[in-house]
């Protein structure tokens, strides 16, 4: 009879009750927080015509604040880190189904030069300038991919793949998010200063601005040419953001065969592979493929791409949940430093590209 029990405590079924028990609950307050969030930014978009901070911020921001005020009690702790690490992964592998490769051909050569040059020559600078300021490696890794390639979402993938703690993630979002937004507000003042053509403000606003909903708050109050073309540059920046976090994930590896943390953190294991690339890197890639060969439809690879954002803000609300916001307070000078060097260095890149390669 004892036999008999213990066989059916370890059945499939009775193993999935108890981690919904133990994971549930978190996952739930997780969901719920960034439900709000994702009313809040609805709202701006209602008042502003667009989203000044995107749900994935205001839920890490809601999260933090939430624990700083309330606290988060121990029996959420489990579900919250569970979504803070495998459904992050999880969202940067549907982030792949909406990336077709062909867009960069369709970018141009001129175009896929400038973004090349402009994201190799950010990330090393970034890493440079991060680590001068005083920031350890991995967050100065963090604001330098965060900048080069596509803000928040950047900085969510390759945290992962660099083993970043959540303090130096939520520390990189919450500066490059308010650096982000007075971009977004200042850049259509060069237009005049440097009597730029819509056609070419559009490649500076694709090159410099972080975020995707950004670029289109920079550029479509311009024109509809300058809100087209910085899509089109904005679009082939995060093409990058693949081989990116996949040398990144490598990098580390080689660095850094023994990380400082649980044996769980690791993710999946299928294969030597994953001993150089992290499992959801592969699946990132994989997808990016399928899409680019049209096995997954267009139409199919914008749905996926919206349940995507919408795992990553609860994985960053989950994050904002166990973040120590005196930790984050504690870099945040050294951060704000980096982001506004690195700012400055993308306009002045910017502006010296389009016209080295007389571009627009």
């Amino acid at each position: 009879m004892q036999r008999i029990s213990s066989d059916q405590s370890t059945s499939p079924a009775n193993r999935l009750v108890a981690w919904g028990r133990k994971n549930l609950p978190g996952i739930a307050l997780a969901a719920a927080i960034t439900l709000v969030a994702i009313l809040l930014a609805a709202l701006e978009k209602r008042v502003f015509d667009y989203e000044i901070l995107e749900p994935l911020v205001l839920g890490l921001i809601l999260g933090i604040a939430i624990r700083s005020i309330w606290g988060v009690p121990a029996f959420l702790l489990p579900g919250i880190a569970f979504a803070a690490k495998q459904v992050l992964e999880f969202a940067i592998v549907l982030l792949g189904a909406s990336l077709d490769l062909h867009q960069l051909a369709n970018a141009g050569s001129k175009i896929l030069l400038a973004v090349l040059i402009s994201v190799s020559v950010t990330i090393l600078t970034g890493i440079v300038v991060g680590r001068a300021a005083g920031l350890g490696t991995r967050l100065a890794i963090l604001v330098a991919v965060g900048n080069a390639i596509c803000g928040n979402s950047a900085i969510a993938a390759v945290a992962p793949a660099v083993r970043a703690k959540k303090e130096e993630v939520a520390s990189a979002i919450a500066l490059t998010a308010v650096f982000g937004v007075g971009v977004v507000l200042t850049l259509p003042l060069i237009i005049p200063v440097f009597d730029l053509s819509h056609e070419r403000y559009g490649v500076i606003a694709g090159l410099t601005v972080y975020a995707v909903p950004q670029v289109l708050a920079a550029t479509f109050p311009v024109s509809a040419e300058s809100g087209q073309i910085g899509s089109l540059v904005k679009l082939t920046r995060v093409l990058l953001l693949g081989p990116v976090v996949a040398l990144f994930a490598w990098w580390t590896t080689r660095t850094d065969p023994e990380p400082q943390v649980d044996a769980g953190d690791r993710g999946f294991s299928f294969g030597s592979i994953t001993k150089y690339l992290p499992w959801f890197v592969i699946g990132f890639a994989l997808l990016a493929i399928l899409r680019t060969v049209n096995v997954i439809p267009d139409s199919t690879g914008a749905n996926v791409q919206n349940v995507s954002k919408i795992l990553t803000a609860v994985a960053m609300t989950a994050l904002g949940l166990t973040v120590d916001v005196k930790s984050v307070r504690k870099g945040g000078a050294k951060v704000a430093l980096t982001v506004s060097a690195l700012t400055v260095l993308l306009v002045v890149m910017s502006l010296l590209l389009v016209t080295a390669l007389n571009i627009g």
